[in-house]
């Protein structure tokens, strides 16, 4: 059965006609003021970002150049449970603003009824026949008239925090990637002082037993012996420590990975490469690269539009209704030209006492938009310190690994003097021992800070906000992001 046309004509008018009229009682909306950034403190010699020039493969951690850790990398990408819970979150996130914006659009319902009803013979005036059958069935139309804008801040607040969960999931994918590349770069680095430890083991037996041969000739006292026994397992613990440290990584690299930590078993490869050379966006670029900083804004926005939502209840709600359709005493008689019923009409709510309600919802949205704002300046706030962090520990770094490398090779040369002139009875063992230790360390330090090298490089990366771009919002992250990584 078809509405008449002039019914229809009419709500489309009414729609038509509260939309053109419709006004936004939201605060405009705009992203938070923040002291200017001119310039990073700490940039030192690196290279600026150039706009529009040549750009790395898709996925950052490509830029080192290792078939192993791109492989491990895909599959986190996969299996990593974390990237996993953002990603429904996001889908969360999708199907809430889809709820917001079914308000845009009219309720329609389908209704039908039977019933047998029997009225008191005790009440005023009782109808002659008080039993009696009812059949009914037809439509019901509900809109609301977006008059105050309700609905569409609703709508507005519900997107932007969708969007906010996609780069929530791509700020939960470049942390995990770039924990992921540390801990395998940290693996490497593990391998690099297991080589230095178990070199160092191999060295001390061989001067335990130069001790022990110049004992039994006389030419040194017990007590040396005993000396080089205590560094040699000394230095047999901490070779033992060291692949303890490297298995609990081993398994952290696993679960990243979204594998057993039982089925995955990676070789021994010592460190030894140099960070990537990386470019660095301007401070006032960083706030479109971080999707963290993205979210934040997002959040200030969806928080901005919840004002207006709080707003709009105090003004009259607005509702256009409509139902057609039959009723009838008869089943046989519905669906007959004299069983139809209609009514169409506005309807208007205005609330005139609620206990303060509404206006400590209007204050609570406030104090979530402030909240928000803080938030977002906190966020850039972290983003900028990070980024200088890494600035700073990757220019000293460089400069600590010429002086430590220096210094290696000066203790190794001492621990070689001391060991001749001890062999040919020149000097005590009390010598040996000293540039031994103090060539242990040295050897352990460099390591050290190639480990570090490598691992600052990418947390610098991670700063930078990694392979996202803020085009991206609003899509599964991953699809195509673009490394920030390039040539000086």
């Amino acid at each position: 059965m078809k509405i008449p046309s002039f019914r229809l004509r009419a709500i489309g008018v009414a729609l038509a006609v509260s939309m053109l009229g419709a006004c936004d009682l939201a605060p405009k909306d705009a992203r938070p003021t923040l002291p200017p950034v001119e310039a990073y403190k700490e940039i030192g010699d690196w290279a600026l970002a150039q706009p529009g020039g040549g750009l790395p493969p898709d996925q950052w951690w490509q830029a080192f150049n290792d078939p192993s850790l791109n492989k491990l990398e895909e599959r986190a990408t996969q299996a990593n449970q974390d990237i996993q819970v953002a990603m429904a979150r996001f889908d969360e996130a999708r199907a809430d603003a889809r709820v917001a914006q079914a308000d845009y659009y009219p309720t329609v319902d389908a209704t039908g009824s039977a019933t047998r009803n029997h009225l008191s013979a005790t009440v005023a005036n009782p109808a002659r026949n008080r039993t009696f059958k009812q059949y009914e069935t037809g439509f019901d139309l509900n809109y609301e008239i977006d008059v105050w804008g309700r609905v569409r801040n609703e709508v507005r607040a519900g997107k932007f925090r969708a969007d906010a969960s996609a780069d929530d999931l791509a700020a939960v994918e470049l942390r995990i990637h770039a924990e992921l590349a540390i801990d395998y770069f940290m693996l490497g680095g593990y391998d690099l002082e297991q080589n230095i430890l178990d070199d160092t083991v191999r060295n001390y037996q061989k001067f335990l037993d130069l001790t022990q041969a110049r004992v039994q000739v006389g030419y040194a006292r017990k007590g040396d012996v005993s000396t080089a026994q205590a560094q040699l397992e000394g230095a047999r613990t901490q070779a033992t420590e060291m692949r303890l440290k490297r298995a609990n990584l081993e398994h952290a690299i696993a679960i990243l990975t979204g594998a057993p930590p039982s089925n995955l078993s990676l070789p021994a490869r010592p460190l030894d490469v140099e960070p990537p050379a990386i470019a660095v966006d301007l401070p006032s670029q960083l706030l479109e690269r971080r999707p963290d900083i993205a979210a934040a804004e997002d959040r200030v926005a969806a928080a901005n539009a919840d004002i207006g939502v709080a707003r709009a209840a105090f003004f009259p709600t607005f509702n256009l209704t409509a139902l057609f359709g039959f009723e009838s005493a008869a089943a046989g008689k519905v669906f007959n030209a004299p069983s139809e019923a209609w009514s169409f009409g506005p309807t208007a709510l205005l609330n005139i006492f609620d206990g303060g309600r509404r206006k400590a919802g209007t204050e609570k949205a406030r104090a979530g938009h402030a909240e928000a704002v803080a938030s977002y300046r906190q966020t850039v706030l972290n983003a900028f310190g990070e980024v200088e962090d890494n600035l700073s520990s990757l220019n000293r770094l460089s400069q600590e690994a010429q002086t430590q490398h220096a210094a290696v090779v000066a203790a190794t040369e001492s621990t070689r003097h001391a060991t001749d002139l001890y062999a040919g009875g020149l000097q005590s063992n009390f010598n040996v021992v000293e540039a031994q230790n103090i060539e242990l360390s040295a050897r352990l330090a460099d390591a050290d800070i190639k480990t570090r090298r490598m691992t600052s490089s990418v947390l610098l990366i991670k700063a930078l906000g990694g392979g996202w771009r803020q085009s991206n919002s609003g899509n599964v992250p991953g699809a195509d992001a673009v490394g920030q990584v390039r040539s000086n």
